[in-house]
């Protein structure tokens, strides 16, 4: 994706009509940038899972997502500018900078936007088990 002209950027707008993302923001996180930063960053990267899918388009800057794969070891995701993931509802995940501190994403939403963290465990939530079950037939 074309991140220097996201306003505009043809292949951004069809994603977001394709998968009906009709909410987004801008949140860049930076301690000059991000209020109670010292906080977010300590629960960006409590392993947690929501109940929606995560989406983020990163615009400038890096960082990584880490994933639990189905032996439940991570997976380390580099995500540079230009990047984007959609993190499924109910995969544990966690949030961090790499050594440049810095990060400009979009956030996405399917309507409006819900930002609960359910830190682990929370294998009882439907979004939760669903994904498991993806899991095992995947595997198979």
């Amino acid at each position: 994706l074309d991140a220097d002209n996201y306003e505009t950027d043809p292949c951004l707008k069809e994603i977001r009509r394709a998968e009906n993302y009709s909410w987004m923001d801008i949140v860049t996180i930076h301690k000059d940038k991000l209020p109670n930063y010292e906080e977010k960053i300590k629960t960006f990267y409590e392993e947690h899972l929501h109940l929606d899918d995560e989406i983020r388009y990163i615009l400038d800057g890096s960082g990584y997502f880490d994933v639990r794969d189905k032996d439940d070891k991570w997976i380390r995701i580099s995500m540079e500018k230009g990047d984007m993931i959609t993190l499924p509802a109910g995969i544990y995940h966690r949030f961090t900078l790499d050594e440049n501190n810095y990060v400009k994403a979009m956030r996405l939403f399917v309507g409006e936007p819900v930002w609960t963290a359910y830190n682990r465990p929370a294998d009882d939530f439907p979004a939760r088990k669903q994904y498991v079950k993806f899991l095992a037939e995947a595997a198979q």
